[in-house]
């Protein structure tokens, strides 16, 4: 791996790994909050600006916000482990429909500081049209011909952004693909041809038959110092 691709893979693996340098352990909270409850709103704005907001939800949203925007009946309050188990991360999970939901992932268990946006249904797209589902031949449209990690392990499928037409996003959006739920047993040499741990060219035929899409977005709001 070279030294740029190299610096690019580092920060990706950090960002997915740990957002914080002291993990936070939140405990589930009840809050009633009827008269909010009535005023709450659908998700209509559903833009992902990477390093900005994921729709109303920006780098200053608070739980308190998300109440007054959706509802508390809408919110559900956990903790999510981090990549490999390391770490504990305060978490709120925004129940919608029409593939609307997402998980804002907060600094700490105040849930007054969000650190990153996941878990997006397909509704939520970037300015470019990159959403959950997006296939490879659209992806390679939009990003040109980039680098990616390879399938199966914590990190399969990982786009290199630092690679693509796209890499001013670098730090602030991770996007990564998966293969359909078949694609190993109906296409085994193809699939291990492009798995484990070492990048590969988007433009690889052995992609093609897999049914590559976009699994998952992370949208960066608060990186971790």
């Amino acid at each position: 791996m070279n030294s740029s691709i190299k610096g690019i893979a580092t920060v990706t693996l950090a960002l997915l790994l740990n957002y914080s340098a002291n993990p936070a352990f939140a405990l589930p909270q009840k809050i009633n909050h009827p008269i909010t409850v009535a005023k709450s709103q659908p998700l209509t704005d559903t833009l992902i600006v990477p390093g900005e907001r994921v729709g109303p939800i920006t780098r200053t949203t608070t739980k308190q916000d998300l109440i007054k925007l959706f509802g508390a009946s809408h919110l559900v309050d956990k903790t999510i482990s981090g990549a490999e188990g390391i770490g504990s991360f305060a978490a709120t999970q925004l129940n919608l429909n029409q593939g609307r939901s997402l998980l804002v992932v907060w600094s700490d268990n105040t849930r007054t500081k969000p650190l990153d946006v996941r878990n997006l249904g397909s509704a939520c797209k970037t300015r470019e049209g990159i959403g959950v589902g997006t296939p490879l031949s659209e992806l390679r449209k939009k990003l040109g011909d980039f680098k990616l990690y390879g399938l199966a392990w914590d990190y399969g499928g990982t786009i290199l952004l630092d690679s693509s037409k796209l890499s001013r996003y670098q730090g602030k959006l991770i996007l990564r693909v998966d293969a359909a739920p078949n694609a190993y047993e109906k296409f085994p040499n193809n699939y291990q041809a492009v798995s484990g741990d070492a990048t590969f060219s988007s433009s690889n035929p052995h992609w093609k038959p897999l049914g590559i899409r976009l699994a998952e977005i992370i949208v960066v709001l608060n990186p971790s110092e």
